[in-house]
């Protein structure tokens, strides 16, 4: 199901040239689609010789620079007539570019070398004869070396690279994370099944604070996939937009792209293949906001720019693969910030890579290419009647904020009264504030608060404490700290108290297991303990549960984790359920056996990413060699036979047809109906009707459609129903396909989802989010938007009118058990 909610937009014309993906010999024009009140127009079609331009800089005389991808970089003159021309330097290929302390700044190769160079203009010829290689960071393929940005104090610089970059050299000279940096993951994690990135540096993309001249280099955050650009606003906090593993999309560890706060010692919880930590887990950080699929490239603020005052404080983001640039407006949270985004300019395509706001005439500029696709130089400029004189600036951090900024001050060893200051703030209710408070007692020598945590009594605190000797004590604390985790109550912990709880637990075990096998006489207390409260009522803490419980082999782990795994609705949650099972060997019968062994040939009518179907088969695998020999023999062609890929309609739910309802039969009846609704009924219809395939909702789904959460806050009953039953109605931009006409006369209608200057990839199908369909660029005769929803109609039609009225009020509660429909 794909609700087509959006802004409203007008439709702007601008010349086809090259911007577009070299799609060359189209005779229509791109239509780029903006927010009322702004516009867009090509400054500068990128000639072929020229290549194809990923970065995108000021200089201190209002000229830009830019860099192609594979080649040189060029200096850009704007005024009547837009004037390129080509740098004389040998240092190119950049993917970051900064004009700052009179140097030019790149982040780039010369020949074989690579990584930051200082390019300098000693003679003021406007030529950069003098470059000085600061900092070896690998290059090369576009997981490595990004962008190069000013701090906040106009001293330092900040630089940023992806989940395949080694740490540089020369290493750090100090750091804001304790440098303690595991997988910790309590199940073995299993590498991706498409051999992607599994040679990868473990702990994913790093942000790095340096000197002008590098000799300073502090680690500041790590933790990302694949972040591009990162950019501070008026305040001097950090932001960056980070990339999604679209192979796992299907899987329950896929994370959608991203906004990210990145406060003084951030962990996000990349990990490869099975790895990637969920977004709860205490030792990390959550996003500001979860975008969804997509391919994250350059960011900033609209500081500077001639908009309005809202625009002005926006943080603009770019989607390369879905041809967006949103406007991202962000709310103070507690301490830290909470983010609702907005499509400023769409087209399909739009491979939007790097964008930067010009001083001088207050535009945003940014430039369209990358992978070879033909280039071009555009500004967006506000044209509307609404007041674009500088914001007034906004207060900075005050409450919670300006306490996390207070303890982050002590995120380095010798701080003055570190451990008294921190210590009260790891009971903290802000999340951020307890993660900046463990910190700053992690960076202190861990004698001198270790007997603490052992005599904390109140349970959050004890809790972080224990996180935090769990990654740096000894092995012989790990019964200590079992023991005294054993004193928090569980019937008295919130949920978000219990999965902290839960990770302490699965940190003591992960970090001081003495040979990482977790026997289980050994852990029959503790696996006791964790059975009684299995299953609980919330979805994540039982996630967590059953991860505990299967690496410590408990005895009804099998029983108690299979019935979940049948009456999970979505594919991530079965998933992740079957995972955990992979390796347990006690505990089964043949009944429950036959059962596991079953689940995987349903789910062979499941749908994802790259990776998701072996996945799916490195699981069973695992599951399989656990089993013994005669045991595989006895269950024959459910262990012989692989499971073969089926049609979703093979494996839909076994229901009959009631009716193919309408939005003006259902919304009175819908209306009158207050309260007295079935949470879990609901949560089930959102399975039954596929809306779990393409949505997320409260942190559970796929990520093809938007995100339904706060769907209830913004529209009405009749709105849902309509975007429900009549998708087709209004098509947002965002998710608005894109007909293609061929030369074999065959029309593909579709996603563009990946392209380069030869080939185009467009999802068809969006319960299969990781087929997609190539078409050569030569072969393209016309494009043009689809009047058709790609969400398909008669979704409701196997509801009772109790299903749909459950359905909708689970949709309207944003996933609240409490809230007053189901009273």
């Amino acid at each position: 199901m794909m609700l087509a909610f959006g802004p409203f937009m007008h439709h702007l014309s601008a010349p086809l040239c090259a911007a577009m993906l070299g799609i060359l010999a189209l005779p229509s024009h791109a239509q780029v689609k903006t927010l009322t009140g702004f516009s867009v127009e090509q400054v500068y079609a990128v000639p072929q010789d020229r290549g194809s331009w990923v970065s995108l800089a000021n200089d201190d005389k209002g000229r830009l620079i830019a860099c192609d991808q594979r080649g040189k970089l060029y200096r850009i003159t704007l005024g009547d007539e837009t004037a390129v021309k080509p740098l004389d330097t040998p240092i190119g290929h950049a993917q970051g570019l900064l004009h700052a302390f009179g140097s030019l700044y790149v982040m780039g190769r010369k020949g074989k070398t690579s990584g930051l160079f200082r390019l300098r203009d000693p003679d003021g010829d406007d030529q950069y004869e003098e470059h000085e290689h600061l900092i070896q960071i690998r290059m090369g393929n576009e997981h490595h070396g990004h962008a190069i940005v000013l701090g906040p104090n106009g001293k330092s610089l900040y630089v940023c690279a992806g989940n395949m970059t080694h740490y540089p050299k020369p290493g750090f000279t100090s750091s804001r994370m304790p440098q303690v940096f595991a997988g910790d993951h309590v199940l073995a994690r299993m590498p991706d099944a498409g051999g992607h990135n599994n040679n990868a540096p473990p702990i994913g993309g790093w942000v790095l604070r340096i000197s002008p001249d590098a000799s300073e280099r502090e680690l500041i955050a790590n933790g990302f996939r694949n972040h591009y650009d990162i950019a501070f606003d008026e305040n001097g906090e950090l932001f960056t937009y980070d990339s999604d593993m679209e192979w796992d999309i299907g899987t329950p560890w896929y994370r959608p792209t991203r906004i990210c706060h990145v406060v003084s010692g951030a962990e996000f919880g990349w990990r490869f293949g099975s790895g990637k930590w969920p977004a709860y887990f205490a030792d990390s950080l959550p996003s500001v906001l979860d975008i969804g699929p997509g391919s994250p490239t350059g960011i900033t603020f609209g500081t500077g720019a001639r908009f309005p005052a809202r625009y002005q404080k926006a943080l603009f983001v770019a989607d390369w693969s879905y041809g967006v640039i949103y406007a991202v407006h962000l709310d103070r949270d507690g301490a830290s910030f909470r983010g609702t985004k907005e499509v400023v300019a769409t087209a399909a395509p739009f491979p939007v890579t790097d964008m930067v706001v010009r001083p001088d005439d207050g535009a945003l500029y940014f430039a369209t290419g990358g992978r070879g696709a033909s280039s071009a130089l555009w500004r967006l400029r506000y044209t509307g009647d609404r007041d674009t004189t500088s914001a007034q600036p906004v207060a900075a951090s005050a409450g919670r904020q300006s306490l996390r900024r207070r303890l982050e001050t002590l995120h380095v060893a010798g701080a003055k009264n570190a451990i008294q200051t921190a210590w009260p703030h790891l009971g903290d209710d802000d999340r951020h504030v307890r993660f900046a408070a463990r910190l700053a007692i992690e960076h202190q020598p861990v004698a001198s608060w270790q007997q603490r945590v052992l005599d904390e009594k109140h349970p959050r605190r004890l809790v972080h404490g224990a996180i935090a000797l769990a990654r740096h004590g000894e092995k012989q604390l790990r019964q200590p700290l079992l023991d005294r985790l054993a004193t928090v109550r569980w019937e008295r912990s919130d949920d978000a108290q219990k999965l902290e709880l839960l990770r302490a637990y699965g940190l003591v075990l992960a970090r001081l297991d003495e040979d990482g096998k977790l026997g289980r006489n050994e852990y029959a207390e503790l696996g006791a303990r964790l059975d009684a409260h299995f299953p609980d009522s919330n979805r994540e803490v039982n996630r967590e549960l059953a991860r505990l419980l299967s690496a410590l082999d408990s005895d009804h782990a099998v029983a108690k984790t299979l019935d979940l795994l049948e009456s999970a609705p979505s594919q991530e949650e079965q998933m992740h359920y079957a995972y955990c099972l992979r390796n347990v060997r006690t505990g089964w019968t043949d009944e429950r056996r036959r059962r596991y062994l079953t689940w995987f040939h349903r789910a062979a009518g499941f749908r994802g990413g790259s990776s998701f179907r072996g996945f799916c088969n490195n699981i069973r695998k695992d599951a399989i060699k656990n089993m013994s020999k005669a045991e595989q023999a006895a269950f024959g062609t459910l262990v012989t036979e692989e499971p073969k890929p089926r049609e979703i309609e093979a494996v839909a739910s076994n229901r009959t047809f009631v009716k193919m309802w309408t939005v003006e039969e259902l919304e009175p009846l819908l209306a009158q109906k207050r309260s007295g609704h079935d949470f879990e009924n609901g949560r089930k219809m959102f399975g039954v009707a596929a809306c779990v395939r393409c949505h997320r909702f409260a942190g559970e789904g796929g990520s093809i459609g938007p995100d339904l959460t706060s769907v209830g806050g913004r529209f009405g009953i009749r709105e849902i129903l309509e975007s429900t039953i009549e998708p087709s109605k209004v098509i947002s931009d965002q998710y608005q396909p894109t007909v293609f006409t061929l030369k074999d006369d065959r029309v593909v209608i579709g996603y563009v989802a990946n392209y380069n200057k030869k080939r185009i990839k467009v999802a068809e199908d969006m319960f299969r989010p990781g087929d997609f369909t190539a078409i050569p660029v030569a072969d393209i005769i016309s494009k043009e938007p689809s009047t058709v929803s790609m969400m398909p109609p008669g979704l409701l039609a196997t509801l009772t009118l109790k299903d749909v009225q459950d359905l909708v009020a689970f949709m309207r509660s944003g996933g609240q058990r409490d809230h007053a429909l189901f009273r």
